[in-house]
Formats: C-alpha cells, sequence, structure tokens
C-alpha cells in the first residue's frame, strides 16, 4: 500500500499536498484499490467555494458510487481534465496523474487538522 509520507490525509480516503496556498486533492492508495476499477470522475463545482467536508464531486467504480469530500475550505480552481477521457488513471496513479482537483485554500490552519502519513496508516490498519 502507497502512502506517501510527504502528503496529508481525511478519515475520507482523499489525500492532500500544498503548495503555498493552493491543494492539491486526490483519493488514496487505498481507496482506489476498495473501489476498483474507476470508470468516472465527476466533479461539477470548479469556479465554487465550498467549505471543509462538502461534497466536491463523486467517483464512479464499476460496482459502486462514492461521494468526495472537500478536506480543506476554499474556491476549487480546476478540475483533472485528463480524468475525463481516462478515469482509470486513478487506479493507476492516484498520487500522480490520479490527482482530482486544486484548490485555493481560504484557511491553511485546517491542513494542520488532516492525518499524517502514520495517522492514515493506523486508520486504514496498514
Amino acid at each position: 500500500m502507497n502512502i506517501p509520507a510527504e502528503l496529508k490525509y481525511t478519515k475520507d480516503h482523499e489525500w492532500v499536498s500544498i503548495d503555498g496556498d493552493v491543494a492539491t486533492i486526490g483519493i488514496t492508495d487505498f481507496a482506489q484499490s476498495e473501489l476498483g476499477d474507476i470508470v468516472y470522475v465527476e466533479v461539477e463545482t470548479v469556479d465554487e467555494t465550498l467549505e471543509a467536508e462538502e461534497i466536491f464531486g463523486t467517483v464512479e467504480a464499476v460496482k459502486t458510487v462514492s461521494d468526495l469530500f472537500l478536506p480543506v475550505s476554499g474556491e476549487i480552481i480546476e478540475f483533472n481534465e485528463g480524468l475525463e477521457d481516462a478515469p482509470e488513471t486513478v487506479n493507476s496513479d492516484p498520487y500522480g496523474d490520479g490527482w482530482m482537483i486544486k484548490v485555493k485554500c481560504s484557511d491553511l490552519s485546517q491542513v494542520e487538522g488532516l492525518m499524517s502519513a502514520d495517522d492514515y496508516k493506523a486508520l486504514i490498519g496498514a
């Protein structure tokens, strides 16, 4: 199970990478493996400002649909359009080309409340 130490994590299995005040967000290796083959990623919240814990989209796998929860408050400034044609990238490269959105954070202190890699490993029993 790949759980990069430099990222932050949520109980809902999203990962967060911070660059300045922009957060890149996707789902974890654990989440994609639990979902199975991902066939569609839907994000219709670009240019919207949402609060942490709000649903920003959905990911659809062969057997299920799962909501995606925003780890930090802010404006969704970008959706990974590569996922429109190749949603399976989330399965093959969840921390790289399989990222989902970028958010301009409105409160960077929220990042401190997210889980470390070790905390996330404990959550999933890795």
